[in-house]
């Protein structure tokens, strides 16, 4: 129910339901962080993954649907929004 929840909000925020894209998401919908859970750790909104767990997946050649499927709180269009903002985010830092 939940991570049904999560795709309705991404969805509205300018989603793609075909491609599972996220045109406006802000890191705030993706990344939570709260000093009450895994103590302050930042993890995929809405749910107790911490983001640094997917990015420890593809640096082992996982792919995103393996990722997906051990951590079924986390939606494939939050996964693939936070890629996109951290894609976004370092090739802003190293073009200024």
């Amino acid at each position: 129910m939940e991570r049904q929840e999560d795709q309705r909000r991404f969805d509205q925020a300018g989603g793609d339901p075909n491609l599972g894209l996220v045109n406006t998401a802000s890191v705030a919908q993706v990344v939570s962080v709260n000093p009450e859970i895994l103590g302050g750790t930042p993890c995929f909104a809405g749910t107790r993954v911490p983001v640094q767990a997917l990015v420890d997946h593809l640096e082992q050649n996982s792919t995103l649907e393996e990722f997906l499927a051990g951590f079924p709180t986390v939606s494939r269009t939050q996964a693939v929004a936070f890629l996109k903002l951290s894609k976004e985010s370092l090739l802003e830092c190293v073009s200024s």
